[in-house]
């Protein structure tokens, strides 16, 4: 049994506006102890990340302490926002219904729900082939990781994304047999 735990990054600072670069906030930094703790037991063999600053510090606490290098995987990153659509922005919302409705929609330069998912999807089959039967950690993000979810359960939709978006951090262990989900399990770290 493969088991990979999903840890949502942590508060971030949303001034900056490079999305690769964005720091966690100083409430993010202390929250990320709540995903350090959560792992503590869990018997980690490797940790991997999204190369984005914001999930590679709320995984490294976790990492630091237990002496394990943390592997970056590109396709772990988060969504490629739309031209002139940010989570600042007011009318964010109908575009994200809009996306989960129709996975194949975007506005310019962006990536639609289908690219996020695909590529993410085809890193964690890399990640089951490589690790089988080992317990991995992988910092992700809030789009990333609910299209993994809905890859596996298609009955998580909008509704499902919107209830966690505010959950930071946010954990999700998902369990393997081979290369089949059997388990998927949501953690609220601050229970």
């Amino acid at each position: 049994m493969t088991n990979i735990y999903f840890i949502r990054h942590a508060e971030s600072d949303k001034s900056v506006r490079d999305g690769r670069i964005r720091p966690l906030t100083e409430k993010g930094l202390a929250d990320r102890t709540l995903a350090t703790a959560f792992l503590r037991d869990k018997q980690i063999d490797a940790v991997l990340s999204s190369p984005f600053k914001r999930a590679v510090d709320t995984v490294a606490d976790f990492a630091e302490q237990n002496n394990l290098p943390i592997e970056l995987v590109e396709d772990f990153r988060e969504q490629k926002s739309s031209k002139g659509m940010g989570s600042d922005k007011p009318d964010i919302y109908p575009f994200l219904e809009r996306q989960w409705a129709d996975f194949t929609y975007t506005l310019a330069e962006g990536e639609s729900l289908s690219e996020v998912q695909g590529r993410n999807i085809a890193a964690l089959q890399e990640v089951l082939t490589r690790y089988r039967d080992k317990n991995i950690v992988i910092g992700t993000h809030a789009t990333a990781l609910s299209t993994i979810i809905n890859y596996y359960d298609n009955t998580y939709g909008f509704v499902d994304f919107m209830a966690m978006v505010n959950r930071l951090p946010w954990a999700v262990t998902m369990a393997f047999d081979k290369n089949r989900c059997v388990g998927i399990k949501k953690i609220d770290l601050f229970a």
